[in-house]
């Protein structure tokens, strides 16, 4: 039996804080030892094509390309309700000025770029890793920058205009939070060993969450220059009762935006998506 669960997540303050009670000893594994990966999360998703982890982090548009080999485990989701990746440029434009334009984007598999195709599916992507959208679009190398991370919060001190937020566009064609990112389990490891590393890691976020001070201050150390408010007032976006079970409404969201890929012709065919009990 596997005893040794390698688990991969992005060097973010709210992956940090989710998974801090797991990376600190403070709930009981049960004989599990679990080694933490920290990349960014189109690595991720592209490790995970190659089924190279038990457990990890992924875009929800990515499962559309796992969901032969991982299921999506009920906890550890990032949901935007009401709020999501955003586009920001240098000056103000209009939705009609993006149609073919230069965005920078953090990955093809990513959920933002699959949220940007459904709000306006004509435009240049230029993947840009996350950390340095920002710098793109005040260069001046690109038209417009897509968000995700911290970003969210910091555009407008660097003098950068919002033009949409995808997560508040999504929640009024649909009423649903915006699904962007979530942990899978792959399919292989049984379901009572995937039973017992579902239950530790809805473990890990209840510990954060009732240990929110201790939990901060760990994610602190991967906030990317964020204040500890600005960095609370992120990881209260992204860990939250969405993070602790998808419910009802989160699985809604995640099959129609995944169905919804499909119908655009972003994703080539429809997904079986698979949660675990």
């Amino acid at each position: 039996m596997t005893t040794t669960i390698h688990v991969a997540h992005s060097p973010d303050s709210d992956d940090a804080f989710m998974f801090y009670a797991l990376a600190s000893g403070k709930i009981d594994t049960e004989g599990l030892t679990y080694v933490h990966q920290l990349q960014d999360i189109e690595t991720l998703n592209q490790r995970a094509l190659r089924r190279e982890l038990e457990v990890t982090a992924v875009s929800i548009h990515a499962y559309a390309y796992l969901a032969d080999s991982y299921a999506l485990l009920p906890h550890g989701a990032s949901m935007g309700d009401r709020y999501g990746p955003r586009l920001v440029s240098r000056t103000r434009f209009s939705k009609a000025d993006i149609r073919g334009k230069r965005i920078a984007v953090p990955g093809l598999m990513t959920s933002a770029y699959l949220a940007l195709r459904l709000f306006e599916p004509e435009f240049e992507p230029v993947v840009t890793p996350f950390d340095r959208i920002e710098d793109a679009v005040v260069a001046g190398d690109v038209d417009f920058g897509l968000l995700i991370h911290e970003g969210q919060l910091t555009y407008g001190d660097r003098g950068l205009h919002l033009i949409q937020d995808l997560g508040e566009w999504w929640f009024g064609e649909t009423g649903l939070p915006l699904p962007l990112g979530g942990n899978v389990v792959r399919k292989d490891l049984g379901d009572d060993l995937t039973r017992k590393i579902s239950k530790h890691l809805r473990d890990s976020i209840a510990y954060g969450l009732e240990h929110r001070s201790a939990a901060l201050d760990h994610s602190m150390q991967y906030a990317r220059g964020l204040d500890r408010s600005k960095a609370d007032a992120f990881v209260g976006m992204y860990v939250n009762d969405w993070t602790l079970d998808y419910g009802d409404a989160g699985r809604r969201a995640v099959r129609q935006f995944l169905q919804r890929g499909f119908e655009a012709g972003v994703i080539a065919k429809p997904v079986a998506i698979e949660f675990v009990d």
